[in-house]
């Protein structure tokens, strides 16, 4: 299609994952498994933090949103692509795309936001074990993510907002969800320029939460290295392993796609890239944050056996 002025699109055809006919229905089941999972374990993890009074903690309350992060962040964009696996077309309506969007960058950037959050909960509970419940009050908890809850819905509306009051020169999208760099080079004339300063908030995003990451971390390690006490040092390593693990899988996967040149059109690499931090990722977490738990597991049987009952 010839570029064009059609301000508004009446529909955007998004690329598939693949274009190959004989792996559209093995991905349709690939992708339907992995969302059920992700739905489940988010869930799961939820009403566990929920219902289990053993969990109204701080670093649970943190888990319980992350898990609300990642059910969001898939949410937005399989049911869909899933839906147009069935039908067998590509496309997504102009408003839907917007909503997409939005509701994405807001989950991904408070997910950014809440995992430096987790780790200063994980710097308290070490080093300084005895204040910790002052200092984790409930209050400071909801600025932690308060505070990023609404700078990334201003970040996910200002985007959308700026990108959707342009004018459209085509409505084909070179990726298979709303990608807010992507949609921009649909764009007549100001898209590359909202596409690099989308590129330059995506790296101070990533940057800085990394920074708090590794700044709590530091003081961790520090903390550690003066303990007398193997013992000591096992149980904080443990205490700091789930979320390690979730960091090092997030920050690699999101790094590699932002903190990157970007083209007009997404490589092969790019888009299952995109795929494992839109889908796999977020239905890793609950399992990381379960597996070798014994505070989930028992929080599971406490609440398995009480609904049994």
């Amino acid at each position: 299609m010839g570029r064009q002025n059609l301000t508004v699109p009446t529909d955007i055809i998004l690329s598939p994952v693949s274009r190959l006919p004989e792996l559209q229905l093995p991905l349709f089941l690939i992708f339907l498994i992995i969302y059920v999972l992700t739905v489940v374990g988010n869930l799961g993890m939820i009403f566990l933090t929920k219902l289990d009074s053993h969990l109204h903690t701080p670093m649970y309350f943190f888990i319980r949103h992350l898990a609300y992060m990642d059910l969001g962040d898939a949410t937005t964009i399989y049911p869909k692509m899933l839906l147009n696996f069935v039908t067998g077309q590509n496309t997504i309506s102009y408003y839907a795309c917007a909503t997409q969007m939005a509701l994405f960058i807001a989950f991904i950037v408070s997910e950014l936001f809440i995992l430096p959050a987790m780790a200063y909960d994980r710097y308290v509970a070490i080093c300084n074990p005895l204040l910790y419940n002052v200092i984790m009050s409930q209050r400071l908890c909801h600025v932690l993510l308060g505070i990023p809850y609404l700078y990334s819905i201003f970040q996910g509306l200002f985007f959308t907002s700026k990108i959707f009051t342009s004018t459209f020169c085509t409505n084909l999208l070179s990726h298979f969800y709303c990608d807010n760099i992507s949609v921009s080079f649909m764009l007549c004339s100001n898209g590359p320029d909202i596409a690099s300063l989308i590129n330059q908030l995506a790296i101070f995003n990533v940057t800085s939460t990394l920074l708090g990451v590794l700044l709590s971390y530091l003081m961790i390690l520090l903390a550690v290295c003066r303990m007398h006490s193997a013992e000591g040092r096992t149980k904080a390593f443990s205490t700091c392993a789930s979320h390690l693990t979730v960091v090092v899988v997030f920050y690699g996967t999101v790094f590699f796609m932002y903190v990157q040149p970007k083209s007009t059109q997404p490589s092969l690499i790019d888009k299952l890239s995109s795929v494992f931090y839109t889908l796999v990722v977020p239905m890793l977490n609950p399992f990381i944050y379960s597996i070798r738990n014994k505070e989930v597991k028992n929080a599971f049987y406490r609440v398995f056996w009480k609904f049994k009952v």
